[in-house]
């Protein structure tokens, strides 16, 4: 079962339903897909033609592009087509054996990179550089409209894609205004819009028909109606070779997060949270000096061959080159403040020893 995690579906007793029904069809090696039952013309989905009717569903006929309005009033008037939810079912040797045949440079390329998977905890990583050169293309384009196996189960389910802004913005509750808010706001004069705070207050002063969305590592302002451009400013930022594209300010690790809150030419700043009973690599850095300052929670420091326990308030400094390890022995996590300086702060600057997660360099 192939699933997006921004989809809404209000019935989930009709959805469990049609997922049996599907899986029917899967179990007789069918690449099943879900259409919606449309209930208006909509010129932000894709279109599925239903085919020739079997004992459950349908023969597809064919995946259309997102149409103008004229004619997705034309497809929804026909009663034969159906929004495409992007949902589907199907064995996993029927889907790789019809990926093999109408795509085989992506399954070379996704084969050899699960050849090189490596696991940590509860996460299975392939390998990623060979991943990234894999050829970008949708399940639609790859297989679903080349395989003479896809299958269509009609659904009517309350669905709504949540896939961009304006849709969060359409599905949210929303005040006397119209406006949906999110995190620490502050409209005025502000009607119908969109709004979200992840990080700081946000401030919106006599806009209309606005998405206006703050996280940690950017911010974004844009007419409802021109939100989903925001692909076209994603395509930038990859051209551009901007940091923002790649990496972001929050970073989860397996033994915990850290969070780079604020940097300059030859220093960088991080919140580092390590969970209860984990403990990071022994590692070394060629081109950086640390500083630790534990906020909360017992620290257990290795410097070379010296161990030593630090609490609240506490600090260590770290020299380039120096062999070192962080662990935390307690029962709540470790909160600390890591300050480091060099002349290179890259986060490949990093030699591991040793990693209970199977990091390890040497």
């Amino acid at each position: 079962m192939v699933l997006a995690a921004d989809h809404l579906i209000k019935d989930s007793d009709t959805f469990r339903t049609k997922i049996k029904e599907a899986q029917a069809l899967a179990e007789q090696g069918k690449l099943v897909t879900f259409g919606i039952v449309p209930t208006q013309p909509h010129t932000g989905y894709g279109y599925i033609k239903a085919g020739n009717k079997l004992n459950i569903g349908f023969d597809v006929s064919e995946f259309v592009e997102k149409p103008d309005m004229p004619t997705a009033t034309q497809y929804v008037s026909s009663g034969e087509y159906f929004w495409n939810s992007g949902m589907f079912m199907f064995k996993a040797s029927a889907f790789l054996k019809a990926l093999e045949v109408h795509a085989p440079d992506i399954y070379s390329v996704c084969k050899k990179a699960i050849e090189k998977t490596e696991k940590d905890l509860d996460f299975v990583r392939v390998d990623k550089d060979i991943f990234a050169s894999c050829p970008s293309d949708s399940i639609d384009y790859a297989v679903m409209e080349k395989t003479s196996e896809a299958a269509m189960v009609t659904l009517d389910a309350g669905w709504s894609d949540v896939g961009s802004w304006s849709s969060l913005w359409e599905t949210g509750e929303k005040d006397a205004n119209g406006n949906v808010t999110t995190g620490d706001t502050l409209l005025e004069g502000t009607t119908n819009s969109y709004v979200n705070a992840e990080h700081s207050l946000v401030a919106v002063i006599g806009l209309e028909d606005v998405v206006v969305v703050e996280t940690k590592d950017a911010v974004m302002v844009a007419n409802k109606k021109n939100a989903e451009h925001i692909k076209t400013v994603v395509n930038r930022l990859k051209a551009e070779k901007r940091p923002e594209f790649e990496f972001h300010r929050e970073v989860y690790r397996p033994w915990g997060s850290y969070d780079s809150i604020d940097n300059g030419g030859r220093f960088k700043v991080k919140r580092i949270t390590v969970k209860p009973g984990e403990k990071l690599s022994v590692q070394m850095h060629h081109h950086r000096a640390e500083h630790w300052v534990v906020v909360s929670g017992t620290a257990n420091v290795t410097i070379g061959d010296e161990t030593q326990m630090l609490t609240e308030n506490e600090s260590v400094y770290i020299p380039i080159g120096a062999v070192h390890a962080l662990e935390n022995p307690g029962k709540i996590p470790l909160e600390l403040i890591e300050v480091q300086s060099g002349a290179y702060l890259g986060e490949d600057d990093i030699v591991r020893f040793s990693d209970r997660y199977g990091r390890s360099d040497k």
